[in-house]
């Protein structure tokens, strides 16, 4: 007979088809203790599940984190469930886990998971229900143990940012039997005072000792609660029922105390700030108004009676003194052509004539005698000298040839 002989990928692709058949392999949860726990930077967790007499290697993958509601760490006990499944390269076996629980609270995490399905279905998850939380606080009610870190971290906290707010304590049992009705007392004695916020909460701890806090008369005390409620139970990574019921969630209670309490200094600086810039702005507003005021200024001047009255006479000088030298070229024009007229008739002047030794004869009627024609002999004449009159009588006239003629007469 031959023997069958076959690759070491098909032994492992077949052990694998193997365990996934197996129903009880794909729906298993393994209880143990943590060892060699690693967190990848791919967001893949990897560990060992063991007890006192074997191990079991796992791994959790990123998208299945949201099924892990704590930090796992080395020595932690859990119950993980999940798939147990081959690996095909390396032919090794391991659980991959979609949900881890820490060991022991299999049941309360049940019941949990069961109350948050209802509350859910009836609406107290709904976001339509979550009030504001007031951004200016005054009057802060805290319902969480009287002792206990959460109490003097929300003291320190709120003390820093605003030491004018006012806190009132309601000191509740967070823990332990009595707790859920305590915490629910607490609720509605500082809901009845009109507060302006209230922070339910407690430091960390197990699931046992957050589980006040998942009872159903909590959470539907928080949400008739008419005051804006933060929650603030636990660490970071615990989520209890009344952080869904809650206005909001705080991740510890110092985070509440800053939800809850305005930073006055914060504000004062902001406020600063805003001084300084309104100061720079109005500077510039200033110095932009002053500017324009001085244009404002110049064309007011410019237009104003007084200055258009000045123009207007600085023009009219101007005019004036225009029209003075124009007068001036003008005269002093007509003075030169009087001066040369004046030449002019000096050199024809009678008077002048007459200092030559010329003389000036009148007839008888005053005229001048051009012509010998113009004489009668026994007439008087009139003789004009330098320095007086002589007075003639015509003896006889003789009349000289003309140029031009041919001829000349005489009486």
């Amino acid at each position: 007979m031959k023997e069958n002989i076959y690759k070491v990928a098909q032994i492992n692709h077949y052990i694998k088809n193997m365990f996934a058949q197996d129903f009880v392999l794909n729906h298993i949860s393994v209880s143990g203790e943590v060892s060699n726990c690693k967190y990848h930077p791919s967001g893949h967790i990897y560990f060992t599940i063991k007890d006192e007499g074997s191990a079991l290697n796992a791994i959790m993958f990123s998208g299945n984190r949201k099924g892990l509601s704590f930090m796992m760490r080395d020595g932690d006990h859990i119950v993980a469930s999940g798939s147990i499944e081959v690996y095909d390269r390396d032919g090794k076996y391991q659980l991959y886990a979609k949900k881890i629980i820490p060991a022991g609270t299999g049941e309360l995490y049940l019941r949990y998971e069961a109350l948050k399905r209802e509350l859910e279905e009836m609406g107290m998850f709904a976001a339509e229900y979550k009030r504001p939380i007031p951004k200016f606080a005054m009057r802060v009610g805290i319902v969480t143990a009287s002792t206990g870190a959460a109490i003097r971290d929300i003291c320190n906290i709120s003390g820093r940012r605003n030491p004018y707010v006012q806190l009132i304590l309601y000191p509740a049992l967070v823990q332990g039997e009595g707790a859920a009705a305590s915490i629910v007392n607490g609720i509605r004695a500082l809901d009845a005072m009109g507060l302006d916020v209230l922070i339910v909460g407690r430091g960390g701890g197990s699931i046992e000792d957050l589980w006040a806090f998942n009872e159903e008369i909590v959470a539907r005390a928080v949400f008739e609660c008419g005051t804006p409620v933060i929650s603030a139970v636990g660490h970071e990574t615990d989520t209890t029922i009344i952080d869904y019921v809650a206005d909001m969630r705080a991740p510890t209670p110092s985070a509440a105390a800053e939800l809850a309490v305005f930073d006055i200094r914060a504000f004062y600086e902001k406020l600063g700030n805003c001084r300084v810039l309104l100061e720079k702005n109005m500077s510039a507003q200033l110095a932009g108004a002053r500017g324009r005021l001085k244009q404002m200024q110049k064309h007011l001047r410019y237009l104003s009676p007084a200055n258009q009255l000045n123009q207007k006479r600085q023009y009219a000088a101007g005019l004036e003194e225009t029209l003075r030298r124009q007068m001036r070229d003008l005269l002093l024009a007509r003075k030169r052509r009087l001066e040369f007229f004046a030449g002019r008739l000096d050199g024809i002047s009678p008077l002048k004539r007459l200092w030559q030794g010329y003389s000036f004869v009148a007839g008888p009627d005053g005229r001048g005698i051009s012509d010998v024609r113009q004489v009668r002999e026994g007439e008087t004449l009139d003789i004009h000298v330098l320095n007086g009159n002589i007075y003639a009588s015509v003896m006889r006239t003789e009349e000289k040839e003309r140029r031009g003629d041919g001829a000349e007469s005489g009486t």
